[in-house]
């Protein structure tokens, strides 16, 4: 028997049709594959199939808004902390910091740790944008394509966009996480097609860890 991770409930998320899915609770292909499982294509009931649907509609770029200067520089801060970690991975400035201040925007509106979801994005594509896996999932988070006809428009491709693949696993895993009451374990094994199996809820428990600021924001 898997030794169960203590549950953790994130905050509950900003975005109304965020909001409505907790409520309801509901080609390029690299060398080396992603790790990736197997999501399942789950019955949905009709609210929550809606609510997920809704939370990946809308089209508008990630812009941070911030109550006050102390929060801004807190971004700024993390994004400088986070950049620095990730220049190995992703070299370019540009392209680094834009997808930073995504995974940032799409974190915060799905109510994640913006640490855990760069920690599941180690995991599943070690940072490759157009990562496949030997089931097909893709992208930075692995999105396995059947989403794309049961709450998307049916493009495949636009899985291999940054700011799409990373909302569509935003998204989903808020999903996962709603549904298993909070349990992160049971959740992130969902995510991956493996609920109830250790390995890989602990390996991105553990890569959390590893994006995590050097002082609490």
């Amino acid at each position: 028997m898997p030794r169960a991770v203590p549950a953790v409930r994130a905050p509950a998320p900003p975005a109304p049709c965020l909001a409505l899915l907790a409520l309801a609770l509901a080609g390029v292909l690299l060398c080396a594959p992603a790790r990736a499982g197997n999501q399942k294509e789950e019955a949905l009931a009709d609210a929550v199939r809606l609510a997920l649907a809704n939370s990946i509609r809308d089209s508008r770029p990630p812009r941070p808004a911030f109550a006050n200067a102390a929060e801004r520089l807190r971004y700024q801060d993390w994004l400088a902390q986070m950049s620095q970690r990730l220049r190995r991975k992703l070299p370019d400035q540009q392209v680094r910091e834009e997808f930073l201040a995504t995974a940032w925007y799409e974190a915060k509106r799905a109510g994640l740790d913006p640490a855990m979801v760069l920690g599941l994005i180690q995991v599943e594509s070690a940072y490759r944008k157009y990562a496949v896996s030997m089931v097909g999932a893709r992208g930075y988070m692995q999105v396995m394509p059947f989403w794309t006809n049961v709450i998307g428009d049916r493009d495949r491709r636009a899985l291999f966009d940054m700011q799409t693949n990373l909302r569509y696993g935003c998204a989903i895993l808020r999903m996962y996480i709603d549904m298993e009451a909070g349990n992160l374990f049971l959740a992130l094994g969902r995510y991956n097609g493996s609920r109830g199996r250790p390995e890989y809820p602990n390996a991105v428990l553990a890569a959390w860890n590893n994006w995590k600021p050097a002082a609490p924001l």
